[in-house]
Formats: C-alpha cells, sequence, structure tokens
C-alpha cells in the first residue's frame, strides 16, 4: 500500500474539494443560463414558480430516492398542519363508490351537522362537479381537495334535493380511532397513525376497556402509514420491559443512535396480536418489528410495505420545505425495515452497503424472522375474499341503499340482529334492480350478505365506529388472532 505524506494528502483533499465546488458552481451556472434562455425565447411567459418550484427542485430531489420530496409554500403549511394532527374538514363519514358518495355519519357539531347533512344521503355533485363521472380515485381527490375551501354540496335525500354550503374548519383527528371488545377480555384497538398524542390516546383506550385487566389486545396497525419517530418509541415501550431496545437508526451523516424503552416505563403484560398489511409503513413498522423480535406479540396479516428511510424535513427559503432521507432504521435483531429500492445502496458510515444483504435474524428467543424489507407475519392471513356477486353488491350500493330505506322506516337499539325475514327483504331488493343470484350462490353468501347488511344499518344508526364491530365478526385476521389470544 502506497501511503502519502500527511501534507500531500491534505494539499489532495483541497484540490479534490476545490475541483467539486467548481464543478457545482458551473452547472448552477448552466441553470441559471437556462432559465435566462428559457425566460427570453418560450413560447409562452414562464414564471419562477413554474421553473422552480415546479421543475428544477423537484427533479433534483426526484432522483435521490422515491421518498425524498420538495413541498412548494402550500404544501410545506399543509404537511405543518397534519403534524400537527390538525386538518381541515366538514365532520362527516363518508362511503365511496364508483361514481357515488354516500354519508354514513356526520360528527355532532361539525360544518355537516350544522349544515343538516344526514346519514344516506346521497352527494350527486361537489362544486360543479357530478360524482356520478368519476371513479374512486377521482371522488377521493374531489372530496380531499373540497376540504380546503367552502363547497357547494348537492345531495339526493328521499323527496327531493337539497344543496349545501359548507365551510371547513380545523379539526383535531384522532389517531387511534376504534376501541371495543372483540371476544371475552379481549379488546381490539386500531392506530390510523403515529402522532404526538399517539401513545396517550393509546394509553386512554386500554383503560376504557380495562386495563392490565384485558385478558389480551388486538392492536390494528393495517393501512398505517406510520408518522413519528417519537410517538412510535412511546408506543413500543408501553408493551416491552425497561431497556429493551426499539430501533436504531444509521446513516452517513447522521450519528448512530439506539432508542431504548425508558427505565420508568410500566408495560402492560396482557397477551398482544398486532395486525399489519401490504399499506403498514414506517413507524408502525418500527412498532410491529420491535414487538416482533422481543417475541411480544404475534404478528399477523400480510407483509408490510417496507419503508424504513428516515425522512428529516427542512424548511427553505420562501415557504418551502424538502423531506430528505437522511438514514435508516433497523429492528432490535438488526434487520432493516426498508425494502430494496432500485439502486438503492447507501453510505454508512463512510462504506457503501446494502442494508438488506442478510436474509434471516434471530429474535430474543432464537426465532427466525426474515430479513429483506418489511416486517413478515408470523401467520399469513389474506383479507377476505371477492367474488363476482360481492363485488356487484358493493359497487352498487346496495347494502347502503337498503340501510337508508330501512332506517327511514324503522328505529333500532344497540342490540338489534338481522333476522330471515329483513334478509329475505334485501333479496327482493336486489332483484327490484335485477340482481337475482343463483339459489347456491345465495345461500353460499348468505352469512356475508348478513354480516355487511347489519354492518351498513348500524354505520348510519349509530356511528361507523359500531359498524366496525359487526364488520369484525367476518374479517378473518382479527378473528385469527383472536384464535390465537385465546390460546
Amino acid at each position: 500500500m502506497v501511503r502519502l505524506p500527511i501534507a500531500l494528502a491534505a494539499c489532495a483533499f483541497c484540490v479534490a474539494a476545490q475541483a467539486r465546488t467548481d464543478d457545482l458552481e458551473t452547472q448552477m451556472k448552466a441553470v441559471t443560463d437556462a432559465y435566462a434562455l428559457i425566460e427570453r425565447n418560450a413560447a409562452g411567459p414562464v414564471t419562477p414558480d413554474q421553473a422552480i418550484y415546479q421543475g428544477a427542485i423537484p427533479g433534483l430531489v426526484r432522483n435521490l430516492d422515491p421518498h425524498s420530496v420538495f413541498f412548494d409554500p402550500n404544501q410545506f403549511a399543509q404537511l405543518k398542519r397534519m403534524e400537527r394532527s390538525e386538518q381541515k374538514g366538514f365532520g362527516s363519514v363518508v362511503s365511496i363508490l364508483p361514481g357515488r358518495v354516500i354519508v354514513l355519519q356526520t360528527l355532532p357539531g361539525t360544518p355537516s351537522a350544522k349544515a343538516g347533512l344526514a346519514p344516506g344521503d346521497e352527494i350527486l355533485a361537489v362544486n360543479g362537479y357530478e360524482t356520478a363521472r368519476l371513479d374512486v380515485d377521482q371522488l377521493s381527490e374531489l372530496l380531499t381537495e373540497s376540504r380546503e375551501r367552502p363547497a357547494q354540496i348537492v345531495v339526493r335525500r328521499p323527496g327531493g334535493i337539497l344543496r349545501f354550503t359548507l365551510t371547513p374548519e380545523e379539526m383535531q383527528s384522532p389517531s387511534v380511532d376504534r376501541a371495543f371488545f372483540v371476544g371475552a377480555g379481549i379488546g381490539y384497538i386500531r392506530v390510523a397513525s403515529f402522532e404526538e398524542n399517539t401513545a396517550q390516546q393509546l394509553k386512554e383506550a386500554i383503560g376504557k376497556l380495562g386495563g392490565r385487566g384485558l385478558a389480551g389486545l388486538v392492536l390494528d396497525l393495517r393501512n398505517n402509514p406510520g408518522g413519528l419517530l417519537t410517538a412510535a418509541v412511546q408506543t413500543a415501550s408501553l408493551f416491552l420491559q425497561p431497556g429493551l431496545e426499539v430501533v436504531t437508526v444509521r446513516g452517513r451523516n447522521v450519528p448512530e443512535k439506539t432508542e431504548v424503552v425508558p427505565s420508568i416505563a410500566e408495560p402492560y403484560d396482557f397477551k398482544l396480536a398486532i395486525l399489519v398489511n401490504g399499506k403498514t409503513a414506517s413507524a408502525s413498522e418500527i412498532v410491529s418489528g420491535a414487538m416482533q423480535d422481543h417475541d411480544r406479540a404475534t404478528i399477523l396479516g400480510e407483509a408490510s410495505y417496507g419503508k424504513g428511510l428516515v425522512q428529516s424535513v427542512f424548511p427553505l427559503s420562501g415557504g418551502a420545505g424538502v423531506a430528505l432521507t437522511t438514514a435508516l432504521y433497523y429492528t432490535p435483531s438488526g434487520r432493516s425495515i426498508q425494502k430494496p429500492l432500485d439502486a438503492a445502496r447507501f453510505e454508512l458510515g463512510g462504506a457503501t452497503a446494502n442494508p438488506n444483504a442478510k436474509s434471516s435474524f434471530r429474535t430474543d428467543k432464537g426465532r427466525t424472522v426474515a430479513g429483506g424489507g418489511g416486517i413478515q407475519p408470523d401467520l399469513t392471513v389474506q383479507p377476505p375474499p371477492m367474488n363476482r356477486l360481492r363485488a356487484v353488491l358493493d359497487a352498487g350500493g346496495c347494502f347502503t341503499d337498503f340501510a337508508t330505506g330501512y332506517l327511514r322506516d324503522n328505529k333500532i337499539a344497540t342490540d338489534f340482529e338481522l333476522g330471515p325475514e329483513l334478509l329475505e327483504r334485501f333479496r327482493v331488493f336486489l332483484a327490484q334492480r335485477r340482481i337475482q343470484p343463483a339459489a347456491w350462490e345465495w345461500l353460499a353468501e348468505r352469512e356475508f350478505v348478513s354480516n355487511r347488511l347489519l354492518t351498513e344499518i348500524f354505520n348510519q344508526a349509530f356511528g361507523v365506529e359500531k359498524g366496525d364491530q359487526v364488520e369484525a365478526r367476518r374479517d378473518p385476521v382479527i378473528q385469527k388472532a383472536l384464535e390465537v389470544l385465546e390460546q
């Protein structure tokens, strides 16, 4: 090996650094020259926002990795509102079907409730856009955009067409949004995201269900996109013993740091099952991975998303900002949560390494768990299957429409059960819509139809949480978790 004198090595470093600086200045001059040329000669006018906020900076960030992103001033302001769990909205829960939006619930004191929207109302148009012409994705986008300013809503209700003007208000969105029993002494809690108060909300929800007296808990992290690292660590600390590792952060310019359960933690010791799927990501995977590595919970469902990139948010001038990937998350056993990316090679500790090179790891009790990105469940359980009849009934809004009509003429109590007579009325209702399944098909789907119909009736009569309790009875992942916890 050839060793350079220290002075010569330092000189070489300075020359290299100066070369990089000169190269950057040359490239930046090319950018400004190109902008000046476009501004002078383009057929249409070009604004700085177009060139910089919508072009140059997004293009620069987009080439780093799929998760780094640039925010213009409006987007950055929205991001900060989301971090505070404050979002504008109308306070209504809706069912979105192709070409149809149906109100299931209006929350007390919100713009929807004040205006007079009611469960069963069908939204025909929003700000002049007819819902019948839009698919599910377009409807979701339309409803999201409408929450930013006053919206003109056209609604169909039995007896006529109504028009409302709804003005959005700032609303607190709880990250722990479902808590009920699914078995004898076994609770179910859904965590929708990881935010500043998530651990406290989770602790309060556990308390309402019985606290330390619970026999077990099903913690649902399906479709949870993640959120704050601190919230994930605090949540894991509700179930893990003091001193245990939760997650390690490693990056090229980020000091390695391992988050552990605080010494003052007083964790719950009841049985725990955690549900995950392909949309369980980031902070949700930190919690799931820590529980699995320490053999604290059984993980059920489908493989999680595999988003283990640490993103730091940096403000820029003019109110803009950028979320930049700066490090990776590792579970206590050493697994990288991040799934492989195209050309996903990160410089860690001065060396280039593929974080997913190792394929298997060991839990505290010596069980083998898979690496390669994401959290692989201990028990794989698929979501409820979809077939032709189910697709037709859901897409046509049959359950929701029947429930609306039934509740218009009948009052029900929370112990209401759906009997054979009502099921037969629903079959006649379908026939009037020219939906006539064969006898064998109806018999095979009778249990599914009964559950879905009761779910929609409860959604509109008592709110979507009551409807979810009914739906939990036919959710195969929840039912398998219940089976595991009862062993």
